[in-house]
């Protein structure tokens, strides 16, 4: 069996004792990705600012593990409002997953009324 190997990438490390992602073999599974600017863990105001912030950890995290976004099989997102937030989603999914014939899988959730993030997501891939 192979060992699993944790995975952190460049934009953003979890406070917790616990890595971005892992992966073994060549499945990798992602942590929950937050929207807070790189370097500060601050949380932009805006959901366009920390959308954007959780793509570029999505494309951090899979590329530290050894892949790219064409690796990636599902994505889900938690957001506050799913009908309302959908476009600032769609608008950083169509730059990542240009091509409708290749997209991956993707669910979105609600976040509860507490969290002050307006956006989360994780990821489940598999490398080519």
């Amino acid at each position: 069996m192979t060992k699993r190997q944790s995975i952190n990438g460049p934009i953003a490390r979890h406070e917790n004792p616990i890595p971005n992602a892992s992966r073994v073999g060549n499945i990798v599974m992602s942590s929950v990705i937050g929207g807070t600017n790189p370097g500060t863990r601050d949380l932009p105001p805006t959901l366009e600012q920390q959308t954007a912030n959780v793509f570029a950890a999505i494309r951090g995290d899979i590329e530290a593990a050894g892949g790219s976004v064409d690796d990636i099989v599902k994505v889900t997102f938690w957001v506050k409002d799913p009908v309302t937030q959908r476009a600032a989603i769609n608008t950083e999914w169509v730059r990542m997953f240009p091509d409708p014939a290749a997209l991956p899988a993707r669910h979105t959730l609600t976040l509860p009324p507490a969290s002050k993030a307006l956006i989360q997501a994780d990821f489940t891939a598999v490398l080519s």
